[in-house]
C-alpha cells in the first residue's frame, strides 16, 4: 500500500509517504535529549515531529522510521507516548522509549502501557461478579454440594 522516500540530515530524517492513491504525506522527525539508560535497558528521548501536510502521524509510521534511525531490531521495543500537537498544528511533540528487548520492557513499562502495545495480556479468571455469585452459591449449600458449587466456578 504504502512506500516511502527517506532524506537525512544530521539529526533530521525527512521521510515522505505516498500511497497508491497518490496522496503525499511527509514528515520530519528529529529527537533530542537523548538519553541511553543501562539500568531499565533503553534508550530514552523526546521526539519532535514536523508535519505540515498532515493532521498527525501514527505512533505506527514513528515507530517504522525510529527503527530505521536507531537499528532496532523488533518493532514491538519502541515506545512512543504522550504526544502534543502545537497550536495551529503542523508540529507536534513527544516521548519515545527503545528498550534493548521485549523482556526488559516487560520488566520495566507499566501495564497500561504493555496493553496499548499489545504485550501484556492481562489476568485471566473468573471476574469479580462471577466470584460473588460463587461464594454466594456455596453459603447456601452444605457437604459434596459445597464443592461442587466451587467447581463450577462463575458458571450458573
Amino acid at each position: 500500500d504504502l512506500f516511502w522516500l527517506k532524506q537525512e540530515h544530521p539529526s533530521w530524517v525527512v521521510c515522505a509517504f505516498e500511497s497508491k492513491k497518490g496522496a503525499m504525506s511527509e514528515f520530519t522527525i528529529r529527537t533530542r535529549k537523548f538519553k541511553s539508560n543501562p539500568l531499565l535497558g533503553r534508550k530514552q528521548f523526546v521526539l519532535d515531529i514536523i508535519h505540515p501536510s498532515m493532521a498527525n502521524v501514527s505512533k505506527k509510521d514513528l515507530a517504522e522510521k525510529l527503527k530505521t534511525m536507531y537499528k532496532v531490531h523488533d518493532v514491538q521495543c519502541i515506545q512512543l507516548f504522550g504526544f502534543k500537537t502545537a497550536f495551529g498544528g503542523g508540529r507536534s511533540s513527544g516521548f519515545g522509549l527503545i528498550y534493548e528487548s521485549l523482556d526488559k520492557m516487560k520488566k520495566f513499562e507499566p501495564k497500561y502501557r504493555l496493553k496499548r502495545a499489545g504485550v501484556d495480556t492481562g489476568k485471566a479468571g473468573a471476574g469479580r461478579r462471577g466470584k460473588k455469585d460463587t461464594k454466594n452459591r456455596m453459603k447456601k449449600t452444605r457437604g459434596k454440594e459445597k464443592s461442587k458449587a466451587r467447581a463450577s466456578g462463575g458458571k450458573k
